[in-house]
């Protein structure tokens, strides 16, 4: 339906909800993402204490892009968890190191005139990685950057006196383990709208009957076209429906047997779904959408394996 970095809008049908609502999971607990998981300070003069911006820092979404690619995609062949790699303590295949060392006075000279009697704010920009191809997410696109106040992610705020220094490790896990490995704001979905309209029932009603279903809608779901009289669905149906009462309610009101069929029927659909994702910016939305098939694939996968050993057994 629509695709951009940060969001995108598809369908999904010929499945029910169990397949559904294991997508939508899997999006938000089991995409594998980067996330600083530990922090050492050498200096922290700031109004926040460490634990404070430890936790801040976990949040900041960190961005994986292939030297061959300008989207922020699946990390899982780039690096390997750190519980399952062989080095004593850590090395490039299972961590990024960032270093933030931020001095008030030291930076104040450089800033415009205008701006030295107002606090420095700390931000995702002043994070230096040790990898290129792994950077903090400082904004979802181009429209926020420009309406954005800051440089990235605000950090903290510092005044005369005041510094900020630390060095961070960056890991590979899951959101299931802690939600700062989450890689999305939003992973929902919604039932698309079967709308059956009765051609023949329909056509027993005047114009002002026809008018009036249109009116009673909240959701306004359907049009009349003034010439020839045709009740129709509007094009974007299956963004405004809420499946309210009102149309039904109304129907029952004009029928003269209330055994009679409906002159419009407007119902969830059981095998087709209007799914909705939003990235964090720490990978682009198709990419969430593409690894959560991966997953959803390798897990199937293996409850195949292991019905079929429990059939030898």
């Amino acid at each position: 339906l629509s695709i951009a970095p940060e969001k995108i809008e598809f369908i999904l049908s010929e499945t029910d909800t169990s397949v559904a609502n294991t997508l939508r999971r899997i999006m938000i607990a089991e995409v594998p993402t980067i996330a600083i998981d530990l922090v050492e300070f050498h200096e922290n003069s700031t109004v926040l204490n460490d634990e404070y911006v430890a936790h801040r820092l976990g949040l900041i979404p960190i961005r994986y892009q292939a030297p061959d690619s300008l989207r922020g995609g699946d990390c899982t062949n780039a690096f390997t968890p750190h519980r399952e790699c062989y080095c004593p303590e850590r090395c490039p295949r299972c961590s990024v190191e960032f270093e933030l060392d931020v001095d008030f006075d030291r930076v104040n000279p450089t800033r415009p005139e205008s701006e030295r009697m107002l606090p420095l704010t700390v931000t995702s920009k002043d994070l230096k990685s040790n990898n290129d191809c792994v950077t903090p997410a400082h904004f979802l696109n181009e429209e926020e950057q420009d309406e954005a106040h800051d440089e990235g992610i605000s950090i903290v705020k510092i005044g005369p006196g005041q510094s900020l220094k630390f060095s961070a490790i960056a890991r590979l896990g899951i959101s299931k383990e802690h939600a700062k490995w989450c890689p999305v704001a939003v992973a929902t979905y919604r039932f698309w709208p079967d709308i059956m309209i009765n051609e023949e029932r329909v056509a027993t009603l005047t114009h002002e009957q026809k008018q009036e279903l249109v009116d009673v809608c909240p959701d306004r779901i359907l049009q009349l076209d003034d010439v020839t009289g045709k009740l129709s669905p509007v094009e974007n149906a299956y963004e405004i429906v809420t499946f309210t009462d009102d149309l039904k309610e109304c129907q029952h009101a004009m029928k003269k047997r209330p055994e009679d069929d409906d002159y419009v029927s407007c119902k969830q659909s059981e095998d087709r779904f209007v799914f909705s994702v939003e990235s964090n910016g720490a990978m682009d939305a198709e990419e969430i959408l593409m690894s959560a098939l991966k997953v959803m694939k390798e897990r199937l996968n293996y409850l195949a394996q292991e019905v079929e050993s429990l059939k030898d057994l």
